[in-house]
């Protein structure tokens, strides 16, 4: 509780001094309580950031995960250690398969990709089909967001046999990526299993921002 106090106040020195109109709030609780109290301010928050701390934590990590992206419906922003956190990504890729949640991943990103200076929408082994992807892969969601006032292009990438998130995270380090968007799916008996593929596809390629929805 004295560490968790002492956070506190540095946090609120940091927002005092930045100018911003804030509030910080702690709680104390036992650990199968954690998601239901990230949920409770989740519901009423535009956005959750998780940082590495909490990724490189196995036994709450996935509880702030659950309560923040599966338990609301809302974003969670993913932070990996060595990553700039930025609200203001001049390049941003995002991840396509015309799948609902990467519908919504786009949707709550929306703000952000409108301001990119640059939005790549990637598509691994896109198959063209009037109940999917449609006769272009990828064109509807590139006009759909070049109506928001993004500046848009879209990629066809070959998987070559590799994992789709392989392919994409190669595909943002050739770019300069400064975050990819894509959605997180998953049912409630898979939450654990997707933090730790989310950790795992975290650690394992390019140090960027990851910003989910479902």
């Amino acid at each position: 509780m004295a560490s968790l106090e002492k956070t506190s106040r540095e946090i609120q020195k940091l927002l005092k001094a930045m100018r911003l109109c804030y509030d910080v709030d702690t709680e104390y609780c036992d650990q199968t309580s954690v998601g239901d109290a990230v949920r409770q301010r989740a519901l009423c928050a535009d956005l959750t950031i998780v940082g590495p701390a909490l990724l490189n934590d196995d036994k709450l990590g996935p509880f702030v995960i659950n309560g923040s992206l599966f338990d609301t419906g809302k974003p969670v922003l993913v932070v990996p250690k060595g990553a700039e956190a930025t609200l203001s990504p001049r390049r941003v890729l995002v991840g396509w398969d015309s799948r609902v949640e990467a519908s919504r991943a786009v949707r709550e990103a929306l703000d952000l990709l409108s301001g990119a200076e640059e939005v790549c929408v990637a598509l691994v082994d896109p198959k063209a089909n009037y109940n999917g992807n449609g006769a272009e892969p990828g064109a509807d969601i590139a006009t759909y967001l070049t109506r928001h006032g993004a500046r848009v292009s879209v990629d066809l990438l070959p998987s070559a046999g590799k994992p789709a998130a392989t392919v994409l995270a190669q595909h943002a380090i050739d770019m300069s990526a400064d975050m990819i968007v894509m959605g997180a799916y998953g049912s409630r008996r898979l939450r654990e299993r997707i933090f730790g593929g989310v950790t795992r596809w975290i650690f394992d390629k390019p140090t960027l921002p990851l910003f989910l929805a479902r």
